[in-house]
């Protein structure tokens, strides 16, 4: 497999079916296929909240299962920080797919989820707390790290303060994890564009 290179931390960029979790799959691929002592796992981020996520997050399910059979799966849909922290070493290479469900859990919780957002705290405050805490975590991380996440700014915003302020946040995320990072790529149409760092 040319063309793949992996770096110590890299952030995948694009939108909706753009090829972005395809693109963090083929590099775990040439990650395992590398050694026989790499290790890959995949943290998951999206809940079943509803009977189309759950056929969703299946399907998807099998078709990684199927695309990169060694590539094990944690689901974590909060705490992504320690998760990270506990599956990194210099052997394994962590997938995170995706930033954009994990913000969105700790920005828009269920009302019947336990989120673990301090009784003082609101979902803005705990999740700049988590964030500062992923970016420790990608700074000691001692293995190779790829995250997943949309790009969603690039389109109209519908109209709501709620969603405004999740396209913001979302953009600083993503910018914050992008300086972190050794490399960024951009996904469109299926093609990666490296925004930073070597290819």
């Amino acid at each position: 497999m040319t063309g793949f290179s992996i770096a110590r931390s890299e952030l995948i960029l694009g939108g909706q079916k753009s090829g972005k979790s395809r693109r963090a799959e083929l590099l775990a691929r040439h990650w395992l296929a590398e050694s026989h002592a790499h290790d890959a796992v995949l943290i998951a981020t999206a809940q079943p909240w509803d009977e189309e996520m759950r056929q969703r997050i299946t399907r998807h399910q099998e078709d990684r299962a199927a695309r990169v059979p060694g590539l094990r799966t944690l689901e974590e849909p909060l705490q992504l920080a320690q998760a990270l922290t506990q599956s990194s070493q210099p052997q394994t290479l962590v997938v995170v797919d995706c930033l954009t469900l994990w913000l969105t859990n700790w920005l828009m919780p269920a009302p019947d989820s336990a989120s673990g957002i301090a009784s003082q705290d609101t979902p803005a405050q705990a999740a700049q707390a988590q964030v500062a805490l992923l970016l420790r975590a990608i700074e000691q991380a001692p293995g190779p790290v790829i995250f997943v996440g949309n790009e969603i700014g690039l389109g109209v915003i519908p109209l709501g303060r709620e969603t405004r302020a999740f396209v913001d946040a979302l953009g600083v995320l993503n910018q914050r994890v992008a300086q972190a990072c050794q490399r960024v790529t951009l996904m469109a149409a299926g093609l990666p564009l490296t925004l930073k760092g070597q290819q």
